[in-house]
């Protein structure tokens, strides 16, 4: 494991449970609410009672774009999972299944949380999301299922997650 505390970039190395990431810090975030009921042009995600749901919006609803729309428009994500290793290369299928099934289970509650690509190269696999937490829940599930290496590296700055785990 890495030495905690930040490096010059602004990172913060190691594994971080306690480190909590404020939504505030997201530049993606609306800073004041939305008109409601309002829906995401792109994805129909509603914005209802001060957050993004799943719910069917009203005929008259403001037309917007949420901000994970906006980020997977700009190409520009919060989150990147980097995973190696030859257990990884292995059992592709079986990583992949998993990272999806998470992605799912969060994409249900919280439309914000998205898988945005999966990048694979030679001893590689990338995957990009639009929400910092869906890269932290990623690289934990990848953790809890088969152990391996874990380290997170955050960037408040840019309000950014890097997640690499390696088995």
């Amino acid at each position: 494991m890495k030495k905690e505390g930040l490096s010059p970039a602004g990172f913060q190395h190691g594994r971080h449970f306690e480190t909590t990431y404020d939504t505030t810090d997201d530049p993606y975030q609306q800073q004041e609410k939305l008109p409601e009921p309002s829906v995401c042009s792109d994805c129909g995600a509603a914005y209802h009672e001060g957050r993004w749901q799943w719910t069917v919006p009203t005929a008259d609803a403001h037309k917007t774009q949420c901000p994970a729309c906006k980020r997977i428009h700009e190409k520009l994500p919060a989150g990147y999972v980097s995973i190696d290793g030859q257990y990884a290369q292995e059992h592709s299928d079986e990583v992949r299944n998993l990272i999806r099934n998470v992605e799912a289970r969060e994409k249900s509650e919280h439309p914000l949380q998205r898988i945005m690509s999966i990048e694979e190269s030679p001893g590689n696999l990338l995957i990009t999301t639009t929400d910092i937490h869906l890269a932290r829940g990623i690289g934990e599930a990848l953790h809890h299922a088969y152990k391996g290496d874990l380290d997170f590296h955050y960037n408040k700055a840019e309000y950014l997650l890097r997640v690499h785990w390696k088995r």
